[in-house]
């Protein structure tokens, strides 16, 4: 049997995390967002409408921890390396997918592991940046679940009587 040397090994893998860290993430969280919509029937535009609410969220965040810690990135001087923001959308999406999916839970997380694990890999963060980046993803989507209509979309997301979806924003009152 022949093995590849090191160095090809090392740079298959680190192509792999590339893609994965950039066109692979950005494919997974739009099939998060967009995957309801073909497969959810009546409920889809409603849980579309969750997963991007927890995305948005979740990213929101992040990027307000990363302003307020200013750690910096282990490759570069550059000081927004905790939480990693791949981490926590994919973990948001996993989330709310696996809500409403639970057979495919294994998958969603699974694809949220790779993407965390190709930033530490590709030595953009440190474990510690990621795992904390998967539990801001896990824990904002979970509140958004619990929460009736959503996190910032709430004004777009409710539910009809019917079970689907109304989308527009809602004005109650009496003249």
């Amino acid at each position: 049997m022949m093995f590849a040397p090191k160095a090809i090994a090392d740079t298959f893998d680190k192509d792999v995390s590339d893609f994965i860290s950039g066109g692979g993430t950005a494919l997974y969280l739009g099939a998060g967002v967009a995957l309801p919509l073909l497969l959810d029937g009546k409920q889809g535009g409603q849980h579309s409408l969750r997963a991007l609410d927890s995305l948005g969220t979740s990213t929101l965040l992040c990027i307000a921890l990363k302003e307020v810690t200013d750690v910096k990135r282990p490759d570069s001087d550059s000081r927004d390396s905790f939480p990693s923001c791949h981490a926590t959308a994919a973990f948001a999406i996993a989330t709310v997918q696996s809500h409403y999916h639970p057979g495919s839970a294994i998958l969603w997380y699974s694809g949220a592991s790779l993407i965390a694990y190709s930033r530490v890999n590709l030595n953009r963060h440190r474990l510690t940046e990621v795992l904390a980046g998967a539990a801001l993803g896990y824990l904002t989507a979970k509140l958004e679940l619990s929460q009736k209509h959503g996190l910032i979309l709430f004004p777009i997301i409710s539910s009809d009587n019917a079970g689907g979806s109304l989308v527009g924003l809602q004005v109650v009152g009496s003249f």
